[in-house]
């Protein structure tokens, strides 16, 4: 049982961080990530750039974690290393985007010159809201479930192994209906319950 909790710890940690995560990226794009002010002739008006469009890269690859995060259930052995490996690699992705993005001020140019009508209109004192760092506190999660489950993956259970766990009640059913005694109505009774006929082998 000592050997197991580790396992089963990470395991919630992992699912738990990974969705949070990946919440967090996304909500995140659609936020505002940077304000200023573009500068014209006429004066200065306020612009601001949300978060998908200063980079879609937190967003994109939040939804492909998400989706590795899923299938590490679907697959085992060598398989499921290599979905862990694609999670954590999203989450450090996920992570190195928005910090690079919070300092990225083309996307306040461009709605700068799109506000002002000018190619070349400048921009005043950029100011970066807690957004971007939001996203990437997202992609620092992604990146702890994807270590997590590279580490204790193996020993998490799998979908694709259900059926291996379906046939054991099968061979101990069949077993029980073999002992079936028919001169004890006990055992009679049991086979029913079970729904298994008590004259199977009685003949």
């Amino acid at each position: 049982m000592t050997s197991r909790t580790p396992a089963r710890a990470a395991l919630a940690v992992a699912l738990l961080s990974g969705a949070v995560g990946a919440a967090l990226a996304l909500v995140s794009a659609g936020q505002t990530w940077s304000e200023s002010t573009a500068k014209f002739a006429q004066g200065e008006v306020p612009v601001s750039a949300e978060g998908g469009d200063v980079t879609g890269l937190p967003s994109a690859l939040a939804l492909v974690g998400l989706a590795a995060l899923v299938a590490v259930f679907a697959v085992r052995r060598a398989g499921r290393r290599v979905v862990a490996g694609l999670l954590t690699l999203c989450g450090a992705a996920v992570l190195a985007s928005a910090l690079l993005g919070a300092d990225d001020t083309g996307a306040l140019a461009a709605e700068a010159a799109r506000t002002s009508g000018l190619a070349d209109s400048g921009i005043g004192a950029v100011s970066v809201t807690a957004w971007p760092y939001v996203s990437a506190a997202g992609g620092a999660l992604l990146l702890i479930a994807g270590l997590l489950a590279l580490r204790y993956g193996s020993g998490w259970p799998s979908m694709s192994g259900s059926a291996r766990y379906e046939r054991t009640p099968l061979r101990k059913r069949a077993a029980r209906a073999e002992r079936i005694d028919p001169d004890r109505p006990e055992d009679l009774w049991k086979a029913l319950d079970r729904g298994e006929d008590p004259t199977r082998g009685t003949a």
